[in-house]
């Protein structure tokens, strides 16, 4: 794929719900259970974070939930890639981006939602053909203002902030003209999951699915 292919079919994703569920999961056996109740509640994009020794085979059970679409994130190297894809990811996250990575992602035909905390990053990117970024760490980088002003320059740049997204200020994120989508957390708390309350999930789901974006 193109970088340009790249970020068309990342922007795809990136519209399906206003928020992606950044998951760090321990325990694989919780996996499919956890995507159902997610996509049940309308987020159906569902990130795994490769923090885990069991990240990989999280990602190959959620792969099998209908409606689902599971990608991989905390993705850092060609190795991550080829290990992400074969296990079923059918995009990858990263919180910045090397050139080995995205040449590796490229050679793939793996989406990727590559980071960019700066404008000389984000340049770096645009200049390559990336024109949906992750701006990561959100709020340790500035946050919607810091956003709003990279917007202003830099309009051709559509962004999933990620990084101390909250319901405190998620509405704020969603309310950018140059912000797609966000991901976060709080849709799948590691004490909800270890109760397996999979109903509670579905609820904090559909909150989160019926944030207004503009």
């Amino acid at each position: 794929m193109t970088p340009q292919d790249i970020s068309a079919a990342t922007l795809a994703l990136c519209r399906k719900a206003p928020v992606i569920p950044v998951i760090v999961i321990d325990d694989p056996a919780r996996a499919a259970p956890l995507a159902q109740a997610l996509v049940a509640g309308g987020l159906p994009v569902l990130e795994v974070t490769l923090r885990t020794a069991t990240a990989l085979d999280a990602i190959r059970a959620m792969a099998r939930v209908e409606g689902g679409v599971v990608g991989a994130g905390t993705v850092l190297t060609p190795e991550d890639v080829a290990a992400a894809k074969a296990a079923g990811a059918r995009f990858a996250v990263s919180p910045g981006a090397t050139d080995r990575l995205l040449d590796a992602c490229e050679a793939a035909d793996l989406p990727l939602l590559p980071g960019a905390a700066t404008a000389t990053e984000a340049m770096r990117l645009l200049e390559r053909g990336y024109a949906v970024q992750k701006f990561f760490p959100a709020e340790a980088a500035g946050g919607v203002p810091a956003l709003k002003a990279i917007g202003a320059p830099l309009p051709q740049i559509t962004f999933c902030p990620t990084g101390g997204v909250s319901p405190a200020n998620v509405a704020d994120y969603l309310s950018l003209h140059n912000v797609v989508c966000v991901g976060g957390s709080w849709v799948a708390p590691k004490a909800v999951i270890e109760a397996r309350d999979w109903a509670d999930i579905s609820r904090l789901a559909r909150d989160a699915a019926t944030l207004p974006r503009d």
